[in-house]
């Protein structure tokens, strides 16, 4: 399977949804583990298969709510990734602002058993032509409702 996952690849996790990534053996280190780099970029190939899977993006990719920049991104490293295969990534919403998202992710186990890294990741929708934060869609909202975590108040 591609790194870029179907929406019937899609599948529910007990928070958010686990999208399936593809490690490649290039993507090892010379100790033989996922070199702590590629962790991200696992992370932004799974939220990229989750819109297109929800017909964000558009023909160029930056359309509409596809258009935003990465205004943070954490990570924490569990446990050593030390094979090439299918594995997947879990993502959720942690809170949806005006124009800026901050949602969760883990780098697990295709059956999301197993976590190797966790992080947060906020985004933040601009303009395209003032290059200004500008508020999230209707539709886009209404899709990240659909994996937003429970709040923990």
């Amino acid at each position: 399977m591609s790194s870029v996952a179907t929406s019937a690849a899609l599948s529910t996790a007990a928070v958010g949804v686990l999208v399936p990534v593809e490690v490649h053996f290039d993507e090892l280190d010379a100790m033989g583990l996922l070199h702590n780099s590629r962790y991200q970029v696992l992370a932004e190939r799974a939220w990229t298969a989750f819109w297109y899977a929800r017909g964000f993006g558009g023909s160029n990719a930056l359309e509409n709510d596809a258009f935003n920049v990465v205004k943070a991104f954490t990570i924490t490293y569990d446990a050593p990734l030390s094979a090439p295969g299918t594995y997947a990534v879990n993502l959720w919403i942690d809170r949806l602002g005006t124009t800026s998202a901050t949602a969760g992710y883990r780098v697990c186990s295709v059956d999301g058993g197993t976590t190797y890294a966790h992080g947060t990741r906020t985004a933040v929708r601009l303009d395209q032509v003032t290059l200004l934060p500008t508020p999230w869609s209707d539709r886009a909202r209404d899709v990240a409702r659909t994996i937003t975590a429970p709040r923990k108040d």
